[in-house]
């Protein structure tokens, strides 16, 4: 079934000031091909302040682009979730494998944020969880809520732990992982959140504690708490330590992305799971402890 279409609209930065309007958005929407940005802008679905644009103007900084996009059959994701607590100011699920938290990558409707304000209009995510990523997101309710989770979501008065199912066979019994994490290049995806050097511009220090619940001949499964709040940060970090998730399409084992990617960065096949969270409510002041229950698949690796 076809979607309602969606309106992306940016504001053209300094940065990008003079570039032609079709390289521009070859170099945003990179999903689409120069050829194929041209003939959106043949069929009228892309306005510059307001005019219907041809591809052939030079931006100008602050100006804003608007690309219209028809209606499209979206990719099938599960259409269910858990409530774990509810209450005037708090909303917390348990999120399916497949389901994306937020609008991105083809999906608009088909999404967490959409089934839950279906329900609660006014929920917003705290955060997010890559599509694959299953358990625990906490949503507010109300902007007082949001706000004190936002200050305090990755320090100490949140404990977020997940469960991880890595390659390989773990040496020690506990790792505390301080790689860096920012953009790198990539010749398919243009750039991705990677393993970074100390220093290198654009790296931000990073830090989770990973320890080890079981083994077996070619896996072990972690239990890593998460210190910073960096993306695909427990994919990157347990490969930087030689343990990258199992069947994960983007990462090796370096925590840089792999050159022949099987599949693209939002693609599933490894087991990750949000499993508790821990938190002083923002409101009342109550302590909150959340327990999203493994899936099956972390049984079959024990």
């Amino acid at each position: 079934m076809l979607n309602r279409g969606y309106a992306y609209t940016t504001i053209i930065s300094r940065k990008h000031h003079g570039q032609i309007l079709l390289s521009h958005l070859a170099s945003l929407y990179s999903h689409s091909t120069p050829q194929a940005w041209q003939q959106n802008l043949d069929n009228g679905e892309v306005t510059l302040n307001g005019m219907t644009a041809t591809g052939s103007e030079s931006v100008t900084s602050g100006q804003t682009l608007v690309w219209n996009r028809p209606p499209w059959i979206e990719p099938d994701s599960p259409q269910h979730f858990e409530a774990l607590f509810n209450d005037p100011h708090l909303l917390a699920v348990n999120k399916p494998s497949g389901l994306p938290t937020l609008p991105g990558g083809g999906f608009l409707e088909n999404t967490l944020l959409r089934l839950v304000q279906k329900q609660t209009p006014n929920a917003n995510p705290v955060h997010r969880l890559g599509r694959a990523t299953t358990g625990i997101v906490l949503f507010a309710k109300t902007p007082q809520a949001a706000s004190q989770l936002s200050t305090h979501w990755n320090t100490p008065r949140v404990q977020k732990i997940y469960r991880a199912l890595a390659q390989n066979v773990a040496q020690q019994d506990a790792y505390e992982i301080l790689t860096p994490i920012g953009l790198v290049p990539h010749p398919r995806l243009g750039s991705v959140w990677a393993a970074s050097p100390t220093g290198k511009p654009g790296s931000k220090p990073s830090k989770s504690l990973a320890k080890v619940i079981s083994r077996t001949t070619n896996t072990t499964t972690f239990e890593v708490s998460l210190y910073s709040g960096r993306p695909h940060q427990i994919r990157i970090h347990l490969a930087s330590i030689g343990h990258p998730l199992l069947g994960d399409p983007l990462y090796g084992i370096t925590g840089q992305p792999l050159e022949d990617l099987p599949g693209l960065p939002g693609d599933g096949g490894y087991l990750l799971h949000a499993q508790s969270l821990r938190f002083h409510h923002p409101i009342t002041g109550e302590q909150i402890n959340l327990e999203a229950a493994l899936p099956s698949g972390f049984s079959l690796h024990q």
